[in-house]
């Protein structure tokens, strides 16, 4: 097996629920090798969200451990927490239910602002973009606002945008939750096959049995546990 990019162990998360502690996660332990795909599907509630949020770094777990492969060398002993948040930025991408686009700025303005926030020069940051709003056939789109496109479109954007920083590992969290099916379906496709092409490891949330058959391994998530 290839070298993992990321590595879970043991993750336990619990929340309050009134006068006790609600457990979401149990010891769930995740593996991720460079260029696989992995999916996760399990009940509403069942903590899918809760997990992606640990691994992406954007919550911490009350205990467990999360390693990115080559976080370590992009910082410097004594950094910021700031530092560290750009580095791990430029190991991962996050693609989101809701799409989450700047609403005032086009579509090329949002995919280049990701990729310089990860540290891109800005004429590189804007080729990339470019590069990738075409590839997910939105050539013709990119001066477009969010509100000027439609659901499947707006994915598509937010799609470039997770791959603009070249990232190891995409994380996506239920990506074609507020698309119809048919959209839905293209957009899983646009999505493997881009990441199958740049060797970029996938982690997809998804409700859709479908869809998550179309990763290399699926796993689910009950009682906290993924198996």
């Amino acid at each position: 097996m290839a070298a993992p990019i990321l590595e879970a162990r043991d993750l336990h998360k619990a929340f309050a629920s009134g006068d006790r502690q609600l457990a979401v996660l149990r010891g769930a332990s995740l593996r991720v090798a460079t260029g696989e795909s992995v999916s996760i599907r399990g009940e509403s509630g069942a903590g899918k969200s809760t997990l992606l949020n640990l691994l992406a770094g954007l919550d911490a777990p009350d205990s467990g451990t999360v390693h990115w492969q080559g976080l370590a060398a992009r910082l410097r002993p004594g950094v910021s927490g700031g530092a560290r948040t750009r580095a791990l930025a430029s190991l991962r991408g996050i693609i989101f239910q809701s799409f989450y686009l700047i609403p005032e700025i086009d579509a090329l303005a949002n995919v280049r602002l990701a990729g310089a926030i990860c540290g891109l020069p800005r004429k590189e940051a804007a080729a990339r973009a470019r590069e990738l709003l075409a590839r997910v056939g939105l050539s013709e789109r990119t001066r477009h606002l969010p509100a000027q496109l439609s659901g499947g479109e707006r994915q598509r954007v937010a799609i470039a945008r997770a791959l603009v920083a070249a990232p190891p590992l995409i994380l996506a969290d239920e990506p074609t939750g507020n698309l119809d099916e048919h959209t839905g379906d293209a957009v899983v496709e646009l999505l493997l096959n881009l990441c199958r092409e740049r060797q970029t490891g996938l982690v997809l949330v998804t409700h859709n049995p479908a869809h998550a058959a179309k990763c290399a391994r699926q796993l689910t998530l009950h009682d906290g546990l993924l198996a």
